[in-house]
């Protein structure tokens, strides 16, 4: 308990020390929900889950020009804290980067966040074989909250209450990877460090036209997957995108292209398919290439932006997955013509891969 006063001491501090003409704030909420099985082979995995998330905001008050676009949304980052109370998940730590979004005369907060997870209990062939959830001791994790908040009831402290829904899942890093989605009510406390309420809204930046002609864009995502054959062993993907982009407005511009996908952990499946069930005639060689067209959507922030996209195989002479893909995930715009991505690319529920990408914008 003494280590966790001293992190929420020092992060406070570092956060805290900033200069600039945001103010601050911090959240703490209690947490107590449901482990919600996807698949029927999770069901042993089901507890009452419970746990703690510490928020540090930063709120916004106009200095900038997507403060008021947005409602004065708050950033920062959080701590967060479950216990899965089953004996083969364990405990999870997790920490990362957030927004909360306001409506309803800010009484109403949608939370977005997304961080690495460590979990203690991770499948082990011989002392844990039972969790089909986390392959690893590293995961990534997706929270997404909806809560009502009331901030200065007494001075400076208000009170939110809500529900909060969290998955964690290492994108196939390693085997198996099935992942744990819980549903938590969540009752805390927030702290507002500011005596000051007051959010001007700028009425010059807000009459900008954001209006852009279609923009062409060439990314490049990577990183390191593994089939669902245990112990299989992890290879490198390349997954190669050209898309077309329209900016309609301030925050929104829709998307439309296609990829190619060259993932060796599939190759290398492939083969083992084909010793392994000698009955089905696979081919070993059999192309394990695939080719999606794909539509998608991005919501500007700031420099940060998030994308979500819903994909169809037109080309895959392996059949492995349903046709239907899908990637959620965050861009990072370096420069006009630049970015850098973090994203998650799926099959419904089930995780593929967890992409690190860079592209160009034309």
């Amino acid at each position: 308990m003494r280590k966790l006063y001293f992190l929420i001491f020092l992060f406070s501090n570092v956060i805290f020390a900033q200069e600039n003409k945001d103010s601050n704030a911090v959240e703490v909420s209690l947490l107590r929900g449901n482990v919600l099985p996807h698949t029927t082979d999770l069901y042993h995995l089901q507890g009452h889950a419970n746990g703690v998330m510490i928020s540090f905001l930063k709120q916004t008050h106009g200095a900038n020009e997507w403060h008021s676009a947005f409602n004065f949304p708050d950033y920062g980052f959080y701590l967060e804290y479950q216990n899965y109370n089953n004996e083969f998940l364990g405990k999870i730590y997790s920490a990362g980067i957030l927004y909360n979004f306001y409506f309803l005369k800010r009484n109403l907060e949608l939370k977005l966040s997304q961080g690495i997870g460590y979990a203690t209990n991770p499948y082990d062939k011989v002392e844990n074989s039972k969790n089909k959830a986390f392959g690893s001791t590293l995961v990534a994790n997706t929270n997404i909250g909806l809560f009502y908040k009331k901030e200065h009831i007494i001075d400076n402290v208000g009170f939110q209450a809500g529900f909060l829904f969290t998955h964690f899942s290492n994108g196939r890093i390693k085997s198996p990877n099935s992942g744990v989605n819980s549903f938590l009510f969540n009752v805390g406390l927030n702290y507002d460090f500011s005596k000051s309420t007051i959010r001007k809204t700028d009425t010059i930046a807000l009459k900008k036209d954001f209006k852009e002609s279609v923009k062409y864009n060439f990314v490049l995502r990577t990183g390191v997957n593994e089939s669902t054959v245990i112990g299989s062993g992890q290879h490198q993907f390349y997954h190669i995108g050209f898309f077309a982009d329209k900016r309609f407005n301030r925050k929104s511009s829709l998307q439309l292209g296609t990829e190619l996908f060259l993932t060796n952990s599939l190759k290398d499946y492939i083969k083992y398919k084909s010793v392994a069930f000698p009955e089905k005639n696979i081919d070993p060689n059999t192309d394990f290439k695939r080719v999606g067209v794909f539509v998608g959507y991005e919501m500007f922030v700031n420099k940060v932006s998030l994308e979500a996209q819903v994909g169809y195989y037109v080309y895959r002479p392996f059949v492995n997955d349903i046709a239907l893909y899908d990637r959620v995930g965050f861009k990072y715009h370096i420069s006009p013509k630049l970015f850098a991505s973090f994203s998650v690319k799926t099959h419904l529920f089930l995780a593929e891969a967890l992409e690190f990408g860079v592209g160009v914008r034309l």
